[in-house]
């Protein structure tokens, strides 16, 4: 066992985990933050992205122990106070999810995006996003939520 001490949405927790533990695994079993779902554990669809240390990562391919000392937020606190992040209105506003298990990467991977890029050319949502699949919306109202969460009007 290996003692870790991890900032996760704000608070800190210290504990003792197996050095093999993902940090995906952490965050849903021991933690009980199950916004971050398990999606292929393979990291092939970006489900599980968070973001750790101001980088977003698939927590699927992260163990515990690699994010000791850091930081971590996952979709579930990025809402503050009691109100949606504006991706998170965004998506809900735009229809951008239907069953919405990709959701949490899709919005993690576009806060990502929004941070480096305010104000991005749909093109630049769709290359952003590559790394996270949706079997469900066919990724139109997700690029057209990314773009109005950065203060674009966009066509319906």
């Amino acid at each position: 066992m290996t003692r870790i001490s991890v900032k996760v949405d704000g608070t800190t927790y210290e504990d003792e985990v197996e050095p093999r533990l993902l940090l995906v695994h952490y965050l849903r079993d021991r933690l009980g933050l199950t916004g971050t779902p398990v999606g292929c554990d393979t990291s092939n669809c970006g489900a599980c992205t968070v973001d750790l240390d101001g980088e977003t990562v698939k927590s699927c391919s992260v163990l515990a122990v690699q994010a000791d000392g850091s930081a971590v937020t996952t979709i579930q606190g990025l809402a503050q106070g009691g109100e949606w992040h504006p991706l998170q209105k965004a998506f809900h506003e735009r229809h951008a999810l239907q069953c919405g298990y990709c959701t949490p990467g899709m919005i993690m991977a576009a806060r990502d995006l929004l941070r480096e890029n305010p104000v991005p050319t749909p093109d630049e949502v769709r290359h952003a996003l590559e790394g996270n699949l949706c079997r469900c919306t066919g990724y139109q109202n997700i690029v057209r939520a990314v773009l109005a969460a950065s203060g674009q009007e966009v066509a319906s």
